[in-house]
């Protein structure tokens, strides 16, 4: 691979400043602390403070020095001046000028433990993550670059020069590539590596060759193109590469390598040295079925739409064009049915009435023109779905062979009748009686079933493939391998990893490990509540049972307020005259006094940082981030730990999760000391918005659990 990977802009930008730098950077990486300026007040003149101050600042952000100390924005040399309390920034060309400068480095890279790219300790370090991250991701170099570029600072590793770490990043990924070349060609046979590059080859009479042919998706929806997708998934199974063991590959590598296959046509793959042809084939081929799976649904669940979208645009049409036809056989039952509604009409006298009106044959016609022409409510258009039957018919039988489908329970009726078009397609007289009923929803009924409670197959075949439609979308059928219409169980955990998990799982949730004993609870649990339910109906004058369009509904009456008893009055009103009256910032200052919590947040780099007065400053910004009101209500210029620039500067660096997940197990720990918490129970139960929460240790709550 070429070992120049990176631009000119990206070149010209490492290790250098480009631009003003925004608030936020100049808080997390130009504020100095205590510590930091106590160091810098030995200095003298006022220059070489600013300056020491700058190489210190630089080197944070950069993560190296550079060739001119001096070279920085102004607005950040104004920045770090402000806070040594020198007034004139344009003195800082004076510290170039000097070589105390280089004396200031080495002094910067003692005193913050700063080490140079060379030292073999780190070097082995960054090699071995970035081989990591290279073996395990198909990340591009430039993102290695920067990945690595991150981590040098964050480990306070001088950076190198812009060729040496591209050519690193580049040595490493393209080791990292020969593995996976290594891994997958050793992976197969002599004899099934030299058929897959026989797909290489155009055969006789073709203009293509076989992989040029495999690898191209259809293009079109229409139930031909199916059945030729359905050719190419039965094709690439039949090369007998898709089970492979390759398990100890990183399955997203061979994965982004079949993709590149895919974008390569055959005569590149042929120019390939032999190693990397076959694992490139050897990927294809065990990506090839899932992703030709994924087609072929592709192209189904795109034919489906249309044909319910065709039926829709053909029923109305069918609609508008009959509307006239229906609007005179309405109004011709409107006129009939006044004689109904008129009560100085007898009711022996009302037949004679309607057809002085409306004649017999006018009424009949009338009544069988509105059965025709109207739909029931939310009735879709079967009819016009079953008139596309001809287009299904063209790829059922190779669709129901090829593609094997699994599902859940819910599925298993759709399953099964799957499987009866499956075998009906095989029958020469097919016996519909037999078809599977389960899973024909209530609209499809009328049209499924006939009157004499025969099936329809035609009916029946585009309700069940429609049912496909929605159960696949749903993930209650699923297609393995494939990777958009896959089990999405298979990401869960299993095998050893769910066996080790499981008990803590089971406790963290409050689950028996036993399944037959938990179902077996929760069986009895639902039985006895179902039971008390029942017997409670009669007495319960709230609740009633309702006929509502043949159906029987549930009806629960809107409860009456109860009034709060006096005794919960008095509680409430006695614990509040308990509960001291101060503000949510004095309450949580009180908090950090007693469990000195703050003790656990900690720089992310600079472990030495010391702060006058940081618990303040901590409990403000954690107080502006649990109320989500950000910085700016709870800045005071006046108060040095309440400024803008200190507050962003802890924000960026000391509220991460690792601190305050130790500031959390303080706070527990604290509180399993007092015996109040004692009397609440074991510390195993918390309660938070109303949910309760059956936790795996103590020392996992969080503070919010507490309340």
């Amino acid at each position: 691979m070429p070992v120049t990977f990176i631009s000119k802009e990206h070149r010209r930008r490492y290790g250098r400043y480009h631009g003003e730098l925004s608030d936020e950077q100049l808080a997390r990486y130009f504020y100095l602390d205590d510590a930091d300026r106590a160091l810098i007040e030995r200095l003298r003149p006022p220059h070489n403070r600013l300056g020491f101050a700058i190489q210190l600042c630089t080197v944070r952000f950069l993560g190296t020095f550079l060739n001119n100390p001096t070279d920085v924005p102004v607005k950040t040399v104004i920045h770090v001046a402000a806070q040594l309390a020198i007034e004139n920034p344009k003195i800082l060309p004076r510290y170039a000028k000097e070589r105390t400068c280089w004396k200031h480095a080495s002094q910067i890279k003692a005193h913050y433990g700063y080490r140079d790219f060379t030292d073999r300790r780190e070097g082995f370090r960054l090699v071995r993550w970035l081989y990591a991250r290279a073996w395990m991701s198909e990340e591009r170099p430039s993102v290695l670059f920067d990945l690595a570029t991150a981590r040098l600072i964050e480990r306070k590793v001088l950076l190198p020069g812009a060729t040496t770490l591209e050519r690193l990043v580049a040595r490493v990924r393209d080791r990292a590539t020969r593995r996976l070349w290594q891994r997958l060609a050793s992976a197969i046979s002599k004899e099934q590596a030299k058929g897959l590059q026989r797909l290489l080859q155009v055969p006789d009479g073709e203009r293509t060759s076989t992989f040029d042919r495999l690898r191209q998706g259809p293009r079109r929806v229409s139930g031909p193109a199916l059945v030729a997708a359905l050719e190419r998934l039965h094709e690439i199974r039949a090369l007998g590469v898709g089970a492979l063991d390759i398990a100890l590959i990183p399955p997203n590598r061979v994965a982004a390598l079949a993709r590149q296959a895919v974008k390569i046509n055959a005569q590149g793959i042929a120019r390939m040295d032999k190693q990397r042809r076959v694992a490139t084939l050897v990927a294809f081929a065990c990506e090839g079925e899932a992703m030709a799976a994924d087609d072929a649904l592709d192209v189904f669940d795109a034919l489906m739409t249309d044909i319910s979208s065709r039926a829709r645009i053909t029923g109305e049409k069918t609609r508008l064009s009959t509307i006239h036809t229906l609007d005179t056989a309405a109004l011709c039952l409107v006129e009939a049915s006044r004689p109904l509604l008129d009560d100085t009409i007898q009711d022996d006298h009302v037949r004679s009435c309607v057809f002085a009106r409306i004649s017999k044959t006018q009424l009949q016609q009338a009544i069988e023109s509105v059965t025709a022409l109207t739909r029931p409510t939310g009735g879709g258009y079967h009819k016009e779905r079953i008139d596309q039957y001809g287009r299904v018919r063209v790829f059922l039988r190779p669709f129901l062979q090829t593609i094997h489908f699994k599902g859940t329970s819910d599925g298993e009726p759709l399953l099964q009748a799957l499987q009866f078009l499956g075998a009906l397609e095989a029958m020469s007289k097919p016996n519909m009686a037999k078809a599977p009923r389960a899973t024909i929803p209530r609209s499809w009924r009328p049209w499924v079933i006939t009157t004499s409670n025969d099936i329809d197959r035609r009916a029946y075949t585009l309700c069940v493939l429609e049912q496909l439609q929605d159960r696949l979308r749903r993930r209650d059928v699923f297609v393995n391998p494939s990777n958009r219409w896959s089990d999405p169980r298979l990401k869960l955990l299993r095998g050893e990893t769910w066996q080790t998990l499981k008990p803590q799982v089971c406790r963290s949730l409050g689950r028996n490990p036993a399944v037959q004993e938990e179902l077996k609870n929760l069986t009895e649990r639902l039985d006895q509540c179902y039971r008390e339910t029942v017997a409670a109906l009669p007495n319960n004058p709230d609740v009633t049972i309702e006929c509502v369009g043949g159906h029987d509904r549930l009806s629960v009456s809107r409860l009456d307020k109860l009034d709060e008893p006096a005794s919960l009055i008095e509680l409430r009103a006695a614990i509040d005259r308990l509960l001291p009256r101060v503000d949510l910032p004095e309450a949580l200052l009180e908090i950090e006094a007693r469990t000195r919590f703050a003790d656990t947040f900690t720089h992310l780099s600079e472990r030495n940082a010391v702060i006058q007065d940081f618990p303040v400053s901590l409990c403000a910004v954690l107080m502006a981030e649990a109320c989500n009101i950000g910085l700016d209500p709870i800045v005071s210029p006046d108060v040095a730990a309440l400024t803008q620039s200190r507050l962003s500067w802890i924000s960026q660096n000391y509220i991460r999760q690792e601190t305050i997940t130790q500031a959390n197990a303080n706070l527990v720990n604290y509180q399993a000391t007092l015996p109040l918490a004692h009397q609440w129970g074991g510390g195993d139960v918390a309660s938070a918005d109303g949910l309760r929460w059956v936790l795996l240790h103590k020392r996992v709550k969080s503070t919010l659990d507490q309340t």
